[in-house]
Formats: structure tokens, C-alpha cells, sequence
């Protein structure tokens, strides 16, 4: 590999590791005779950059080089910064050579708008084409799709990738507008449309000729930037449930806000970004995911941002102690599933385990249940220790958020203490 090449990638790399919605599962490719590459979603690979984030498989930009002056984007065209673009060739080739020395499993592939969204979003689909059917590559690719591409060339990407992503960028427009003049929702939801439109109507195909080509089959994902504008987590949390109402949308990703563009005065002035807030927002679409939780249950006119000192379920219990104990030899499992401590897995083994006999402290704690949490929630098939009524919400949050010292700086109570002055 040419000097020039490992120039661009890495000019290119450097400006692709702000995107975060690049996890590679929900799809299984298989490989097939004369191909290379396997696409196990479970089994690919993940780094992490220098914040820390998660990134999986070759993360890049086919270009940094970008018509649009977005206020939060690194690759802003009035930024001055080393600037690359890839030729088709020289991507196809890289991603090959890369997989070939068990570097990557798979391609997340991104870049800035060229010229206009049509033009990019076009070499974009040629390149991941050539790796299909030119190299046969069977490996994991997630693309963005450009926002204001044609149906055509969405159509077409949707036959080559395996997923497709749309970042909404802001749960409102009117603060999209405010740091993205040139770009609008229209532009955004209306490819989110078409990659639906077209994954509904090949499960339509699937279901009359088996060997149909798959359209997307690991669905679409999104973003959004939290703590660059004023949005509450209520306004975020709405947006993510009515992108959930889509059947095609897989993962909605929270990205905290890193003042790379510190310059510009529309941005806020934070020392680091707002990562426990990122962290409450994906435990909160955890709940509205897989614990049957809707939005206003977390977050409402009274509380409309995520408490920062308890994860959000904790939060829900402490506000609403009406409800606890509960018995979990006796309830049914839309209840159990909002006991601070147990999870999903937790959750459906009491309910199948109870049918054998009663369940105990001991056997929640083999079914992986965080006692230190729930035994302020829950009886069971013993004498129950202080719930949240005896013990008061406020003492009960007290006792978890309650910071203890290590072992070695902790005093023993048994042991004799001679106080000097």
C-alpha cells in the first residue's frame, strides 16, 4: 500500500470517528462458494477511540470534503483542515486488503456531500456494489445514506448493504436550522421513508420467491446530538419513540455533544461532553425498547430530564412507591420487568422458575438479580426486609447513591477507637 493511500486513510479515519451509530449486529450473511467473508453480527470485532467510544469494523469517510457549513461538524466547509478523498477503486481496494490481513470484518462507510446529494450518494452505492459482486464480499456493511438522495440510488444501496442509517441530528428543526442552515428534516425523513418502503415490499417478495435479494436486512439507525441545543430529554425521548413506531427502525444512537467547533457562538461552551447524560438517554431506550416502558413513565412536564444520579428505571420506582413491593412469586411479567435490579433474562426466569416452587432471596441472586437494588421493591418467599414505604424513597435513594469508601480506608465498627485532639 502507496504512501498516498495511508495519507488519505488516515485523514479520513480521523474525521469519521465523531459518528457513532456504527454497531455491526442484527445480520447474518453467510458466505457462498468463490466469496470471501462472513457477516455474523455477534462476531465482529469492536475498537475504541481515544473518548472512548465504541467503534466497530473500518470506520470511513469515502471524503471529508463537504458543501455544507453545520456548526457541530468537524468537516465543516469553513474549517481548515487536511482534506482526502478516496477514489472507488482505492476504498474497494482498501477494505479488500484490509479484511485479507484480518484487520476488519466488515465497513462502516460514510462521507461529506460533494457537489450534491445524488453525486455522492452515487459512488457511495458503486463502491459498495464493487465489493458485492465484483470481489464477492460477504463481510458486514453499514452505509449512511445521504439526506436528499434520490429513490433510485436509496433503492439500490439497500440491495448492497446491510444496513442503512439517516442522521436526524436534532430532535426539532428549528434548532437544525439554527446550526445547519442548509439542511431540514424533509431531507432527512424522506430516504428514512424510502429505505422502509422498500425493506416492506421485499418482505413481501421473500415471502413468494425465497431466493429474492435481500433489501437492508439488519433495518436502518439514526442519531441524535445531545447537548449541543436546548432540547430536554423529554423532546429527545418523543422523537426516539415515534422513530420506533417505524418498522424498519432498529437503533436510535445518542451522541454527547464534543465542542470540536469551540469558534462558533451558536455552540455552547462545555469543558467535556455530556456523557452520563448520553448514557441516561440509552438506559431510557433500553426501557422503551425491551421493558414496556413508554416515554411520559420516564420523563414527563414535572421531570423532563433524566435524573443523573440514578439510572432511569430507579427513578421511576422512587416516584411511584404505590406500586412496590411486589411479589415475584405472584406477579406477572410486565411487572417483574420494572423492578429496579432485575433484567430481561432475570425477568423470565423467576417467571418460569416459580412454577416449580417459590422463589427465594438465594435463588434470585443465582438468577442474576441486583439484590443491593430490588430487596427495597420486592417480597418473596421470606420475611421481607425495609421496602420503599417503611424505608421512604428518599432514604432508599440516600442508601444507593451513597458513595462508600474502599476496604482499606473503611473504620471497624468492632475494633476499639481512641479519639485524640
Amino acid at each position: 500500500m502507496n504512501e498516498a493511500i495511508l495519507e488519505k486513510l488516515k485523514v479520513l479515519a480521523e474525521s469519521a470517528k465523531y459518528d457513532v451509530s456504527c454497531a455491526s449486529s442484527g445480520t447474518t450473511r453467510k458466505n457462498i462458494p468463490g466469496g470471501i467473508g462472513n457477516a455474523q453480527g455477534w462476531g465482529i470485532c469492536h475498537s475504541f477511540t481515544e473518548d472512548g467510544r465504541c467503534v466497530s469494523l473500518l470506520k470511513i469517510m469515502l471524503t471529508n470534503h463537504c458543501i455544507y457549513d453545520c456548526a457541530y461538524c468537524i468537516n465543516r466547509r469553513s474549517n481548515d483542515l487536511p482534506r482526502a478523498t478516496f477514489s472507488v477503486s482505492e476504498l474497494v481496494e482498501l477494505t479488500i486488503e484490509f479484511y485479507r490481513r484480518n484487520y476488519i470484518e466488515g465497513l462502516f462507510l460514510s462521507s461529506g456531500v460533494v457537489r450534491n446529494p445524488d453525486y455522492t450518494m452515487e459512488r457511495l452505492v458503486r463502491a459498495i456494489k464493487d465489493l458485492r459482486t465484483v470481489h464477492r464480499f460477504n463481510g458486514y456493511i453499514h452505509m449512511k445514506s445521504i439526506p436528499g438522495a434520490s429513490e433510485q440510488l436509496v433503492r439500490e444501496a439497500g440491495l448492497y448493504a446491510d444496513r442503512l442509517s439517516v442522521n436526524v441530528e436534532f430532535p426539532t428543526e428549528q434548532n437544525l436550522k439554527l446550526l445547519a442552515p442548509e439542511k431540514d428534516h424533509a431531507s432527512v425523513y424522506k430516504p428514512m421513508s424510502f429505505i422502509q418502503q422498500g425493506m416492506l415490499e421485499n418482505k413481501e417478495d421473500r415471502r413468494k420467491f425465497r431466493s429474492a435479494p435481500r433489501f437492508a436486512p439488519a433495518g436502518q439507525s439514526t442519531q441524535m446530538i445531545v447537548g449541543a441545543t436546548s432540547e430536554n430529554d423529554k423532546q429527545i425521548l418523543q422523537t426516539s419513540a415515534a422513530l420506533y413506531q417505524r418498522p424498519s427502525m432498529k437503533r436510535v444512537y445518542y451522541s454527547g455533544f464534543i465542542p470540536v467547533n469551540s469558534y462558533d457562538n451558536r455552540l455552547p461552551a462545555l469543558k467535556q461532553p455530556p456523557l452520563v447524560r448520553e448514557n441516561r438517554l440509552y438506559q431510557a431506550d433500553w426501557l422503551m425498547r425491551f421493558y414496556e416502558f413508554k416515554v411520559d413513565e420516564i420523563v414527563d412536564d414535572r421531570y423532563p430530564d433524566l435524573d443523573l444520579e440514578i439510572d432511569p428505571k430507579l427513578s421511576w420506582a422512587l416516584r411511584h412507591p404505590e406500586v412496590f413491593p411486589v411479589d415475584v412469586n405472584k406477579a406477572d411479567y410486565s411487572l417483574i420487568l420494572r423492578i429496579p435490579g432485575i433484567g430481561v433474562k432475570s425477568a423470565k426466569l423467576i417467571v418460569m422458575s416459580r412454577r416449580y416452587a417459590k422463589i427465594t432471596g438465594s435463588a434470585l441472586k443465582k438468577m442474576g438479580v441486583v439484590m443491593k437494588k430490588a430487596q427495597y421493591f420486592i417480597t418473596c418467599n421470606e420475611l421481607p426486609v425495609h421496602t420503599v414505604h417503611e424505608a421512604s424513597p428518599e432514604y432508599v435513594r440516600k442508601v444507593l447513591t451513597e458513595k462508600k469508601l474502599p476496604k482499606s480506608k473503611q473504620i471497624d465498627q468492632q475494633q476499639l477507637s481512641l479519639i485524640f485532639e
